[in-house]
């Protein structure tokens, strides 16, 4: 049986449908959990199989993901290029590698995310590699949230593009109407931002 990125997306709840305040700081009524696809190991093993598809061409030696999201997907894609993984992660505010990690001179690296939106943490990740020495080869993600104007200076190519409006907190109809956004990771947290 073929694998669908739409069907699997489906079939395992990414999708939540409220009032959400997104890592970028912007608001949205629809949030993707990328999540909730990666916690079963075959859809993790597959979107990895077809993003590394995507990038086959590219000769990458390295795959690297924001933490946390980033992570599994990122490791998933390495696997099936049958290259190393890493995972950047930040300390003290700033996108770091840890842990023993390390990026060669010239090394061809390919950022890996679960979804992009404005891209400010591949950003922070491609300007890493950089820094050590690394070229970055292309971003890949499972679904792509930027409104088809791609963020990034190098290839980019995802799974799936998806149109969810966002808006800035100061023009969130969701905020004027009086629902309480939540910051999606933590449900619970009932987020005091909302102005009208």
């Amino acid at each position: 049986m073929d694998w669908n990125v739409e069907e699997a997306i489906r079939r395992t709840g990414v999708l939540s449908e409220g009032h959400f305040l997104l890592s970028s700081g912007r608001h949205s009524g629809q949030y993707m959990q990328c999540a909730r696809l990666l916690q079963y190991p075959r859809e993790a093993e597959q979107a990895g199989r077809a993003l590394a598809g995507l990038f086959r061409e590219e000769r990458v030696e390295a795959v690297i993901g924001p933490a946390l999201g980033g992570v599994i997907i990122a490791h998933e894609t390495a696997r099936s290029l049958g290259v190393r993984c890493l995972f950047a992660e930040r300390k003290d505010g700033v996108m770091q590698l840890r842990r023993g990690f390390s990026i060669g001179e010239g090394e061809r690296v390919l950022v890996i995310e679960d979804v992009v939106t404005t891209g400010g943490s591949v950003r922070e990740v491609i300007d890493l590699v950089e820094s050590l020495g690394g070229r970055v080869v292309g971003v890949g993600s499972i679904v792509d949230r930027s409104g088809g104007v791609s963020p990034f200076a190098v290839p980019y190519r995802s799974l799936l593009r998806l149109d969810i409006k966002s808006y800035a907190p100061g023009e969130c109809p969701l905020c004027r109407a009086g629902i309480p956004a939540e910051k999606p990771g933590s449900r619970e947290e009932l987020v005091n931002r909302c102005r009208g």
